[in-house]
């Protein structure tokens, strides 16, 4: 399992590459250019847009498929190539934008790499002051999105969130992913938009075999990609019913976990 001949590193973003101020920090940025020079493949896997992640990508000089909106859509961070994109299916959209209106709750899809709202409320906002993206407010959600990359659904009580997953997952849980990203985020995507499944396809594009791969993340949303790679590592920071499924839990995000690991198993120091 933990043999040193790791060739792709695939990292989540918030609350794990990410400091909480939303930086990454000088020692792991160091540390990823150090595995780079080794020949590392080092991509992102995030449920963030493209747009989102792509400022991310650049400033650690990426050149290869990212792992966007959960691997629903995997493009290429220079030549913006797409690798792989499975949105949700046209006819789940009205039922289920119908389902989440009947609950009251703050609902947003995306599309051709927009984030399309019908109104701006508290919890959009906080969305855009995360992600630093620009919304689209549109009068219907459901005929501006006829195709979304993915539908997400926010709301600040957990436990409120939690029912409205049950009700989805009754309904829906056959056709669609149902994940949480953070406790308040629900998202709903096609069903082979997953980080595993995608960093499956990133594994094969560059020919290395999954027990060569590393996955970093810190949430719910991470375990199938933890689960895939030959090591699974989660943050320091994630809630303990992720941390047993890790192969080794690092460092927190505010204590540079990422850099943490990428030193141990990759550069040995």
């Amino acid at each position: 399992m933990h043999n040193s001949n790791y060739k792709l590193v695939a990292i989540d973003l918030d609350d794990t590459l990410l400091d909480n101020d939303l930086r990454i920090s000088q020692r792991v940025q160091a540390v990823i250019q150090a595995a780079r020079q080794q020949g590392v493949q080092v991509t992102l896997a995030t449920g963030r847009m493209f747009r989102s992640a792509l400022p991310y990508a650049e400033q650690l000089d990426l050149n290869l498929p990212l792992i966007t909106y959960q691997g629903a859509l995997i493009k290429n961070s220079r030549s913006e190539e797409v690798l792989y994109h499975r949105p949700v299916p046209t006819e789940l959209v009205r039922p289920v934008a119908e389902k989440v209106k009947s609950f009251g709750y703050h609902l947003q899809m995306y599309f051709e790499d927009q984030v399309c709202m019908e109104k701006l409320t508290t919890e959009g906002q906080a969305y855009v002051d995360l992600a630093g993206v620009k919304v689209t407010l549109v009068s219907d959600l459901i005929a501006s999105c006829p195709e979304p990359t993915k539908i997400l659904i926010s709301n600040y009580e957990e436990a409120r969130l939690d029912e409205l997953a049950e009700v989805l997952q009754a309904e829906f849980g056959e056709q669609l992913y149902i994940t949480k990203s953070k406790p308040y985020y629900l998202e709903l995507l096609h069903p082979e938009a997953t980080k595993g499944k995608a960093l499956r396809v990133v594994a094969d594009y560059f020919g290395i075999p999954q027990e060569a791969v590393i996955a970093i993340g810190d949430s719910f949303n991470d375990l199938d990609m933890i689960d895939y790679a030959g090591l699974g590592v989660v943050m320091g920071n994630a809630r303990p019913e992720i941390k047993q499924h890790g192969d080794y839990v690092t460092a927190t995000n505010e204590d540079d976990g990422v850099a943490e690991v990428i030193e141990r198993f990759i550069l040995h120091s």
